[in-house]
């Protein structure tokens, strides 16, 4: 009989072969003769068991419960597996599809890696803290409980009420706390749930145990390995599936199988009627005719659909117009997007629609608006936890009678009795935690997650009829594949001409470890598996018109409301030049606003452009319009940090803090992606003799930090140096065309 081998992990602590065995009968219904050798180490286990049997017995116990532990199975990694990627790899030639995503995998782990000790071998104190990635000199402020039980623990510089300095560590961004002047201290690993001007907050699944009486900490930014665990995985199960729905689904992602249509899809142009099998009449009836075409386009898909949403084109609206339909036809829906912020404005346009759906995830990184919905607090606050947690007490006091007699000697045999029932109650509490998180999952239409969030144990053998993956051109290809594993069909929406994923290793991005999911699909099949949103309602016509015709071949338009609004439109503010005119490009060749690196660092910066910018902010501010609603664009780190020293001495995110300024945000490109303000100032620091641009010519980056402006764009920038590209001639050519060129001498006039 030929045997094939089948992989089990994440298995309860101290499972045994007999357990294994008993499973695979049970629940496999495969006759114990026909089982072969079973081995167990750990947490994971393999048994041999009939290749003809090996696809029903996946599909059958992967994600059954041992106890109340959901576990994973799959096809163990062996040479004989090789046949089921055959077509694959052979047709590729050289290295296997999936076996050169698992290796820049990690070679982008090491470069990780590498960049973190580096940052903390070549910075402490005050250098640390500039670069944005680390606080130090941090003492605890306060303790407390939330979060689903997490430990809380509030943190503040040493002297009280000092302000923090600006820093990356936002809420969600994963962290590592260790103790100052400890060499051989243990790092705890955490999540930031909030931050303010002078304290940061931080959720711990333990607390905690410092060194020394009066220690003092240092918080950087961490690495998530368990996001990067859970892609490897991923990338495995897809190489190595076989004869089930994630096989062929990957054989469609891989071009080796046609991609499914309902009927057969029509050019965008055309669609005006639905065929029989997906009629419908949308929710939202403002949709525009191309949101209309891409959502009917979507329901028709039988693999996979791309949703191509330039800036500013309603590709949330879309999304959750799809996701309505998809749920009114009796759907369950899996929601991700790479990052958090993406997943909550999904979310919560989804609850706003009256969508049953709830959040996964850690709650601190989760918009405390939303927590409520969040699955943990969710489960914190249902019926059976609440008595769970009353049997978990009951238990505890059983425990510790077992362990303190006072009086009396006790009885033989009563002091193992009590540890029984303790143990029996421990069983009942997690039973019912776990029937309470099967309820909640199962009875939600959707649910919303990152893609590096979706934990296996929690899912267990879970299914859905649509994954809607948001942001796919934000993240690498291997975190795509983790909702992969278990839908029927995809529907991934972004943008490829706007930021890539943000690849650390030079040799993975040379790869092209930096090409999205997304990007490769566009690449290969883009008239048969996409629709791109055409209608833009975010800027002035003007505005967009430089990015239309440079990335999306001059297809969008300007929806009517948004085409002709300026500045001096909006209530209190004064009409001029300034507020009467869209865009405003200032020159600043011939003026000696030379670039120059960041003292102690490698980013550029630029002390002329930044006294432009200041000067710039203050005109529109004096004109009336809120700091709030001025966004500030730098595409280099240093000229970002420089700028918000110039205009206060306290920020919070990237907000300044007090002042005339205050609400006034500074970033980088990456910082404002998928956001947008009433005014853009974008300085582009580079200024040089020799026409050096450096990452400037990464245009997709300029083509975000363009989109960004409803009513007002102001560029400042040297022409002489940014001529020398193609792209910025174009830029320069059409700022003119468009009357917007305005010399820096004649702005100091």
């Amino acid at each position: 009989m030929n045997q094939v081998l089948l992989q089990f992990d994440a298995l309860p602590p101290r499972t045994m072969k007999g357990t294994i065995v008993r499973l695979i009968e049970q629940v496999g219904e495969l006759p114990g003769n026909q089982i072969g050798a079973v081995t167990v180490q750990g947490r994971a286990a393999t048994a041999a068991v009939p290749a003809s049997a090996a696809a029903r017995l996946i599909k059958l116990l992967d994600g059954a419960t041992i106890g109340t532990q959901p576990i994973r199975v799959a096809l163990a990694r062996t040479e004989s597996r090789s046949d089921a990627r055959d077509s694959q790899n052979a047709r590729r030639g050289g290295e296997p599809f999936f076996d050169r995503l698992l290796r820049l995998l990690d070679t982008e782990a090491r470069a990780e890696a590498e960049q973190t000790l580096r940052r903390a071998r070549a910075s402490s104190g005050e250098q640390a803290e500039k670069s944005g990635n680390s606080l130090v000199n941090l003492v605890l402020r306060d303790e407390s409980v939330g979060l689903g039980g997490r430990v809380l623990w509030r943190l503040g510089k040493r002297q009280m009420g000092q302000p923090l300095p600006w820093t990356r560590l936002n809420a969600g961004a994963p962290v590592l706390l260790s103790e100052e002047g400890q060499r051989d201290a243990t790092g705890y690993r955490g999540v930031v749930s909030e931050r303010g001007p002078d304290s940061i907050e931080i959720a711990f699944a333990e607390p905690p145990e410092p060194q020394s009486e009066r220690p003092l900490f240092r918080l950087d930014l961490a690495n998530d390995e368990v996001a990067r665990q859970r892609q490897r995985q991923a990338l495995e199960r897809a190489r190595d599936a076989a004869g089930d729905r994630l096989a062929k689904l990957r054989d469609v992602l891989l071009g080796d199988r046609p991609a499914r249509f309902l009927s057969p899809p029509a050019e965008a142009a055309n669609e005006s009627t639905d065929s029989p099998s997906t009629a419908w009449r949308p929710f939202d009836e403002s949709l525009d005719a191309s949101q209309r075409s891409a959502v009917r386009f979507a329901l028709e898909a039988g693999d996979i659909a791309l949703l191509h949403g330039p800036p500013g084109t309603g590709k949330t609206t879309t999304l959750v117009e799809l996701i309505r339909q998809a749920v009114a036809r009796g759907e369950k829906v899996l929601a991700c997007a790479a990052s958090n912020m993406a997943v909550d404005n999904l979310f919560e346009r989804l609850l706003s629609a009256g969508v049953r759906a709830v959040r996964l995830g850690h709650p601190a990184r989760v918009l405390p608006e939303l927590r409520a919905h969040t699955l943990d607090l969710l489960v914190e606050n249902h019926a059976d936890v609440r008595l769970a947690r009353q049997l978990v007490r009951q238990a505890t006091s059983l425990r510790d009678k077992a362990s303190r007699w006072r009086r009396a000697r006790p009885e033989p045999g009563e002091k193992q009795a009590l540890r029984e029932e303790a143990k029996q109650l421990m069983n009942d509490a997690r039973r019912l935690e776990a029937l309470a998180v099967a309820h909640l999952l199962d009875t939600a239409e959707v649910l919303c997650a990152t893609l590096t969030s979706l934990d296996s144990e929690l899912l267990g053998r879970r299914n859905f009829d649509l994954a809607v993956i948001d942001e796919a051109c934000q993240t690498t290809e291997p975190a795509c594949w983790i909702p992969l594993l278990r839908c029927e069909r995809v529907v991934a929406a972004g943008d490829h001409c706007q930021l890539p994923p943000t690849v650390v290793s030079p040799d993975a991005q040379r790869e092209g470890f930096a090409v999205s999911l997304l990007e490769r699909l566009m690449r290969t099949d883009s008239e048969t598996l996409s629709r791109r949103l055409d209608v833009q309602y975010r800027m002035h016509a003007s505005i967009m018109g430089f990015s239309s015709a440079e990335f999306y071949e001059g297809t969008l338009v300007a929806a009517q409301e948004v085409a002709g609004h300026l500045l001096a439109d909006l209530p209190g503010i004064l009409a001029d030049q300034w507020t009467t005119t869209p865009i405003h490009f200032i020159d600043t060749a011939g003026a000696s606003f030379d670039e120059e690196l960041e003292p102690d660092g490698e980013s550029r910066r630029n002390p002329g452009e930044a006294e432009v910018v200041q000067r710039v902010v203050g005109l529109l501010v004096d004109r009336g319009l809120s700091a709030r609603e001025i966004g500030v664009i730098a595409p280099y780190a240093a000229q970002a940090r420089l700028l918000r020293e110039r205009f206060a001495s306290t920020t919070t995110d990237r907000a300044i803090g007090a002042g005339r300024f205050e609400g006034l945000e500074i970033d980088t490109v990456d910082g404002f992606q998928g956001r947008e303000k009433e005014a853009i100032v974008i300085s582009l620091v580079r200024s040089n003799p020799t026409g050096e641009i450096g990452f400037l010519g990464d245009v997709r980056r300029m083509n975000v930090a363009l989109t960004r402006a409803r009513r007002k764009l102001v560029v400042i920038g040297d022409s002489a140096t940014l001529a020398h590209h193609d792209f910025y001639q174009r830029l320069l050519d059409y700022l003119q065309a468009a009357n917007a060129y305005h010399s820096v001498w004649e702005f100091n006039e």
